[in-house]
C-alpha cells in the first residue's frame, strides 16, 4: 500500500469516526466519549501525514508511534462505546475492525522502523 493510499484510508476512518461522535447522545458520558472520540479518533491521520515529511528517521518513528498511540486509545473508546450500550455492537463492528487493522499497520511500521540500525538510541 502506497504512503498516499493509506493516508487517505486513515482521513477516511477519521471522518466515519466523526459521524459516530455526532450520533452519540447528549448525556453527560456520551459528551465525555464524544470529546475523547473526536480527538484520539481523528488524530492518527494527521500524525501520518507529518512523519512521511519528517526531516529525519527519528522524526519518522516519533509521528508513527504518536499515530499508533492515538489509534489505541481510538479503539479502546470505540469498544468501550459498545460495551457501555452508546452504540450497538452489529454498528460499531466494521468501525472496530477496521481501528484494529489500521492498528495493526501503524504498529508494524513503528516495529520496522525502530530495528534499522541507522536509527538513534
Amino acid at each position: 500500500m502506497t504512503p498516499q493510499i493509506f493516508s487517505e484510508r486513515l482521513w477516511d476512518f477519521a471522518a466515519r469516526v466523526a459521524i459516530v461522535v455526532d450520533a452519540l447522545p447528549d448525556t453527560r458520558v456520551g459528551r465525555h466519549v464524544a470529546g475523547q472520540l473526536v480527538r484520539c479518533g481523528t488524530a492518527s491521520a494527521p500524525n501520518y501525514d507529518e512523519g512521511c515529511s519528517a526531516e529525519s528517521l527519528a522524526d519518522f518513528a516519533h509521528k508513527m508511534s504518536t499515530a499508533t498511540k492515538e489509534m489505541r486509545e481510538t479503539l479502546g473508546w470505540l469498544r468501550f462505546t459498545v460495551k457501555i450500550q452508546l452504540q450497538s455492537a452489529h454498528k460499531m463492528a466494521p468501525l472496530i475492525d477496521e481501528a484494529d487493522q489500521l492498528l495493526r499497520m501503524l504498529t508494524a511500521t513503528v516495529k520496522k522502523t525502530k530495528k534499522r540500525p541507522d536509527l538513534p538510541p
